[in-house]
């Protein structure tokens, strides 16, 4: 008996949408790109093309608010990410090679619940939660706000890695006398490498580029460069806020790009092996 692949490709309007779909997703990113080139201050006029506002965002009358801005937001977002990933890991390793135990699937709804619930929700809930503790709004508010939802996002990378790792590794370095430290030091960690850089980039992309929860938890005088943007455009969008958003797509597409890589480097070695 033969089976015929299920191709989306041939329904009538599939290839409609789907460009219609992209359109409504990347032609405004676009226009922003395309428009930060522009040399005239108005952002309705084309002048020709130049790198002014590009120069402005490192020099201009803004440049030092964005400085700080994005100083905040590198280092906050290296710090969540890192700790989000050491959480991550180790959740991985207990759900994955924990073996079936009471609550194993609650505690994966609850590491997959930050990315199902609205971002606004998790947004004004943080809010309530440290008001009610007491807990002050401010560099620090927003790095453990950062940690908790990024953790779901560094935790499925590694998990997926981790999934395709045979545990006859584990098993071949336990008969050779190495306790479990050892087999997780020398056997398991080199081989969930890429799942755990993968995670990484992934969670610190997403703490670079937050700004609902950031925005409602950051506290007076605390800006970090999504809200530093978001106050500029409040006051008017400049061709100066186009050049900055371009250069925070381009580097966010730059480590999405590496993460998807480096993830598909382990997913290729791990074949290699089994073969």
């Amino acid at each position: 008996m033969t089976t015929t692949g299920f191709d989306l490709r041939k329904y009538q309007g599939f290839f409609a949408v789907t460009c219609l779909c992209l359109f409504i997703l990347y032609a405004p990113l676009i226009i922003v790109m395309i428009y930060s080139f522009n040399d005239n201050a108005s952002i309705t006029r084309w002048s020709g093309v130049s790198l002014r506002w590009y120069f402005d965002v490192f020099s201009g009358p803004e440049s030092e608010k964005f400085k700080k801005a994005a100083f905040n937001s590198l280092t906050i977002a290296v710090m969540a990410a890192s700790v989000a990933t050491v959480i991550a890991t180790s959740a991985a390793i207990g759900m994955v090679r924990g073996g079936n135990f009471r609550g194993k699937a609650v505690s994966f709804g609850l590491l997959s619940l930050p990315i199902m619930v609205p971002e606004i929700v998790t947004a004004v809930a943080t809010l309530i939660f440290f008001s009610t503790i007491g807990f002050k709004l401010g560099t620090l508010s927003i790095l453990v706000a950062h940690i908790v939802f990024c953790i779901p996002f560094a935790y499925l990378p590694i998990s997926a890695r981790l999934q395709g790792i045979e545990a006859s590794f584990e098993e071949a370095a336990q008969d050779l006398y190495a306790n479990r430290w050892q087999t997780f030091r020398h056997v398991l960690m080199p081989i969930m490498g890429p799942g755990i850089v993968s995670g990484f980039l992934l969670a610190f992309i997403i703490s670079l580029d937050d700004f609902i929860i950031t925005n409602f938890i950051k506290g007076a005088g605390v800006e970090t460069l999504p809200t530093a943007i978001f106050g500029s455009v409040k006051q008017g969008i400049k061709p100066n806020i186009m050049a900055l958003s371009t250069l925070m797509l381009l580097f966010s597409i730059s480590l999405v790009t590496l993460s998807y890589f480096v993830g598909m480097r382990g997913e290729n070695r791990n074949s290699t092996q089994k073969t």
